[in-house]
């Protein structure tokens, strides 16, 4: 019978290097022409928007679609997964913490790939929610030794630094600009919602990776041009969806600074079709907008654990023939 998750169900049984796992998978499937990913369709009311992303890992046996709901009280995630071969119902689960851990373990993924191995420092910009997840996805994969993190809410981001120092046994401090957010850090993560470039490209050093996680629209902007033309390397989860709403590339592409053609697939990456850093100094950026197949190949692994250890609810529904 289908099972349903929800949070403190996912709590249990999700952690970082499992998503980092199936966000990895689910990139490598797309770029192997395994898997389909259709982007972001949005349904927009004065009070409510409606966020759909579907997409099918036939490797997986899963096919299905993440929905949210957003307004002024906050967002709503569940994801669908039903089987591929016979079409029924597989599991439902709460996302809230699935997406904030599979966002974080898309830049991790990234990161393994693009950054310097030796990369000790991050400039993190965001303390909230979803940059909890970011920098337990850099650390597990750099061998980070402090984060600096810039945010505007001061009380907010004492108590970031707090819990995620104690939580990864690393050094997290405030940094008292952005500037210094950026100087001598190899790993730059933006992780916002912030509608203006956050920082200067002559603040970065040479060799220096950005993730850029929080731009998914047209309205927000966390990288400017400046930084985008030191860029050696672009980076984005897939090209149809960067092209959609990468807020951060848009404006560039629109006037015709930036082409579509130097922009790179992760599972490009992975896979080997495409070379990620080639020397030490050249400056990476990775673009993040989020994907269907990143949600079910990470939803597919709970279930899966949750089937065996006895976790979550029967539902009374979906798993029934038509006329059944």
């Amino acid at each position: 019978m289908p099972l349903f998750l929800n949070e403190a169900d996912v709590r249990q049984l999700l952690t970082m290097p499992l998503a980092i796992e199936a966000v990895e998978e689910a990139h490598r499937e797309l770029s192997l022409a395994n898997a389909i990913d259709v982007p972001r369709q949005r349904t927009r009311l004065p009070k409510t928007a409606l966020h759909i992303l579907q997409g099918a890992l036939p490797g997986r046996d899963a096919i299905g679609y993440k929905a949210y709901t957003s307004n002024r009280a906050g967002v709503r995630f569940l994801v669908h997964v039903f089987s591929v071969s016979t079409g029924m119902l597989r599991v439902v689960l709460e996302a809230n913490l699935l997406g904030m851990m599979r966002t974080g373990a898309a830049s991790g993924v990234a990161t393994r790939c693009l950054a310097r191995p030796d990369a000790e420092v991050m400039g993190l910009f965001g303390a909230g929610w979803q940059a909890e997840g970011h920098v337990e996805a850099i650390a597990a994969v750099r061998p980070l030794r402090r984060v600096k993190v810039f945010a505007r809410n001061a009380e907010r981001l004492a108590a970031f630094c707090g819990k995620m120092s104690e939580r990864l046994g690393i050094e997290v401090i405030a940094a008292s600009s952005a500037e210094e957010t950026v100087r001598d850090s190899a790993i730059v993560s933006t992780v916002t919602t912030s509608a203006t470039p956050l920082f200067d490209a002559k603040w970065l050093s040479p060799g220096t990776h950005i993730n850029a996680a929080g731009s998914n629209s047209l309205i927000r902007r966390e990288v400017g041009e400046d930084v985008l033309n030191c860029s050696r390397l672009i980076v984005v989860d897939s090209v149809e969806t960067a092209l959609k709403e990468a807020g951060d590339l848009l404006p560039a592409l629109e006037k015709g600074r930036l082409s579509e053609r130097q922009l790179v697939e992760l599972g490009e990456v992975i896979i080997g079709s495409h070379p990620g850093r080639t020397t030490p100094e050249e400056i990476t950026l990775f673009e993040s907008q989020g994907m269907a197949i990143q949600d079910i190949a990470l939803a597919v692994r709970i279930e899966a654990l949750a089937r065996e250890r006895g976790v979550g609810i029967r539902l009374p529904y979906g798993d029934s023939k038509l006329g059944a």
